[in-house]
């Protein structure tokens, strides 16, 4: 048996210290391309302390407490987008007694005399509400007497109706 002694030298002038070297690039290049993404994303990323504030200041509007007579009040609700950092509150309520078409007109009137005006759409009103433009909407009563009212913003200034 021929024994020869193999040198492992790499093809094509590559050395150790050479490829070290390459694997030491390709770690740092994915902690910056990865790392500061995930370090942005546990951070920063998702709705705060501004956007708390401003579903404080959204929750207090009256109009959002003026139910119609003969309406019962199921919950009230406060969300934020993550994503896209809006904020949304608003109540749910049965419309028991009242008519469709009084549940949408006293929020009208609610929604007047608290400030808001008409928007674009029907059912759709706007208001500068802590430092942005608050769009009110009202939905009308389902086949099972369900509505809700609710106010959305953001600090983007987009536009909800």
């Amino acid at each position: 048996m021929d024994r020869r002694r193999v040198s492992f030298r790499p093809r094509h002038g590559v050395t150790a210290a050479a490829a070290a070297g390459l694997v030491v690039a390709v770690v740092a290049a994915g902690a910056v391309f990865l790392g500061a993404p995930a370090v942005y994303f546990l951070t920063d990323y998702g709705c705060g302390d501004a956007e708390d504030r401003l579903a404080g200041t959204l929750a207090g509007e009256a109009v959002l407490a003026a139910e119609p007579a003969g309406a019962g009040r199921e919950e009230t609700y406060r969300e934020c987008d993550d994503d896209d950092l809006f904020v949304v509150v608003g109540a749910r309520y049965r419309a028991g007694s009242a008519a469709r078409q009084d549940v949408l007109a006293h929020y009208r009137r609610a929604a007047v005399a608290d400030g808001w005006r008409p928007g674009p759409v029907s059912g759709c009103f706007t208001k500068a509400v802590g430092g942005t433009t608050a769009y009110l909407e009202l939905e009308t009563p389902d086949a099972d007497g369900r509505f809700h009212v609710e106010i959305v913003a953001d600090r983007a200034g987009s536009e909800w109706c």
